[in-house]
């Protein structure tokens, strides 16, 4: 059994010894997941299936309720008071956040597999049909008159790791920090609009018509082409980087409701076969070993990707790159912006 399997294993194992306790008065059981921008689609189908799965195993009906926004804003309303039971957000900082605003324990990344991150993604691009900017590779972005779509790294997760992706691909081909800084200035003053969020963004590039590529997660990429009805184009870039939204049970509002073993069992719905096919279904990245294609056939596109720890780690990034006076804030207005 592979260690996926012995962890997963253990955790739903002991979710089900807790089950008939907790189900034995049988009431309905309503949750909500604060999540970000691109996830609609994909909970949407992962909320059918968990609350089927949970009312046959423990006899009680589960509603997942969903509210999505920009992933920093979302972490900011759950720290105001919107009562999540769970968040399944874009990016570490802000499920972490969270955490230290007292409503997540410190512990919340060694709760799941993989700390607490069932799925990846990566950092791709969009294109108008037949690609007429000829757009390749990163390095593409900064020449000709190309236009670039992509969200605010200051409110949005997709928008952050665009930004970080951009830059650790400069070092990653062996460029300095100072190069970094130079590309990644130079492609903000190609972006007409910073959108708030991911799907904003989306609209912005495929609904309004602006723009020649457009920044994105693979999983939105491919539903923004889907949508567009064969007149936009997903590029894969040589690298990008490596995409981990992650998960936590937002453990001050469940024990306050009683809705700690739906929630539970709901994250760990994500590592199950079920729920990793149905991640995959939706161009998500599932975690583990021999991850579902998106269909019968497919396989998943190979990118040379990097992580976060290739630019410091989020603690260090965040700081470094969005904080008040970083390198983001220079840089914009440097642009001009």
């Amino acid at each position: 059994m592979s260690s996926l399997s012995r962890r997963t294993f253990t955790a739903l194992f002991l979710t089900a010894l807790a089950g008939p306790a907790v189900a034995a008065d049988g009431g309905p059981i309503t949750l909500l997941n604060v999540s970000y921008d691109p996830t609609r689609e994909l909970y949407r189908d992962i909320n059918d299936a968990f609350a089927n799965k949970y009312q046959s195993e423990h006899g009680r009906k589960v509603t997942i309720k969903q509210s999505h926004a920009a992933s920093g804003s979302q972490a900011r309303a759950v720290i105001d008071g919107l009562d999540a039971d769970v968040v399944t957000l874009a990016v570490w900082p802000d499920v972490e956040a969270v955490a230290k605003s007292g409503l997540v324990r410190a512990d919340w990344q060694n709760r799941y597999d993989n700390q607490s991150v069932p799925y990846h993604s990566v950092v791709v691009f969009v294109v108008r049909k037949g690609n007429p900017k000829g757009i390749k590779d990163w390095s593409d972005l900064v020449r000709g008159d190309v236009s670039i779509i992509t969200p605010n790294p200051k409110t949005s997760g997709n928008g952050k790791y665009s930004f970080l992706a951009a830059w650790g691909v400069v070092l990653a081909n062996g460029g300095s920090e100072e190069e970094a800084q130079a590309f990644v200035t130079e492609m903000y003053s190609r972006t007409p609009v910073l959108d708030t969020g991911a799907r904003a963004a989306t609209a912005t590039f495929s609904q309004k018509g602006i723009g020649d590529v457009h920044l994105t997660f693979e999983s939105e990429a491919h539903l923004e082409v889907a949508e567009a009805g064969g007149e936009l184009e997903i590029i894969y870039p040589k690298k990008s980087i490596r995409v981990d939204p992650p998960i936590a049970v937002v453990d001050e509002n469940v024990d306050k409701k009683g809705t700690r073993h739906a929630a539970e069992a709901y994250l760990g719905f994500l590592y199950s076969l079920e729920g990793r096919s149905i991640i995959a279904r939706h161009h998500y990245r599932p975690w583990g070993d021999n991850p579902p294609t998106p269909a019968a056939g497919e396989a998943w596109p190979a990118v040379d990707t990097f992580t976060i720890d290739a630019v410091g780690g989020w603690p260090t990034a965040t700081k470094k790159f969005f904080g008040e006076g970083g390198v983001f804030d220079a840089i914009y207005t440097k642009s001009g912006r």
